[in-house]
């Protein structure tokens, strides 16, 4: 996962949006969260989606590798903050958000034990297929119980190009998190606004979105 510190050095951020992500906004609800609730987005980079969730009154938690993009997202959306050592991670601490700089496997259920939510629009599918099963069996054992998640997914004829993103399908995503109950809330194919996997000749780019709650 060292790659992922060079690419953020490197400015190779091609999944990084300027705009919280309309899947997100279209489905929040479905997470059934109280007023100031938190929710927990792994893999975190310095996601719009996050300043999104703090501007419907909810409190964020975030795990990132690269503090390269953790510094970016605080003085990029001009959000004062403070930094402290803790354990294993350097802590960002903003008003209503949190974010552990280091490796998402040292976290333990200490340090998610407040969250009723989770939001994954970009972790599982960075991911290669050999780190994708340990990070669903983490994330189970770290996140409190009855605690929902939101996750979006990208699946393509991964022969026809490489990734990350990589990608995964809807009988994986049943395997991973086989534990959960789960729900698919939408699936549509998504090509014509995709030029990088058009222009590779790619048959098709499906986003699905999932519903998980942990039993």
């Amino acid at each position: 996962m060292t790659d992922w510190i060079q690419r953020w050095k490197d400015g190779e951020t091609g999944w990084h949006r300027d705009t919280p992500n309309t899947r997100l906004v279209k489905f929040i609800d479905s997470l059934q969260l109280r007023k100031a609730g938190t929710v927990f987005v792994p893999l975190c980079g310095k996601s719009q989606d996050m300043v999104y969730l703090l501007e419907q009154g909810y409190k964020v938690i975030g795990v990132e590798l690269s503090a390269d993009a953790v510094d970016a997202f605080f003085k990029e959306n001009a959000i004062p903050y403070t930094v402290q050592k803790a354990r294993d991670f350097t802590v960002y601490n903003g008003q209503n958000i949190r974010i552990f700089c280091g490796d998402y496997f040292a976290l333990d259920t200490y340090h998610l034990e407040v969250v009723s939510a989770v939001y994954d629009r970009a972790s599982l599918i960075a991911l290669p297929e050999e780190l994708r099963t340990k990070y669903a069996q983490h994330l189970y054992d770290i996140i409190p119980s009855n605690c929902r998640m939101l996750l979006l997914t990208l699946n393509y004829p991964q022969a026809q190009i490489s990734g990350p993103p990589f990608a995964v399908d809807e009988t994986e995503v049943n395997t991973l998190f086989e534990r959960f109950k789960y729900q698919q809330l939408e699936c549509f194919n998504d090509i014509k606004n995709e030029p990088k996997y058009l222009h590779a000749g790619v048959d098709f780019i499906e986003k699905a979105t999932y519903y998980l709650h942990k039993k």
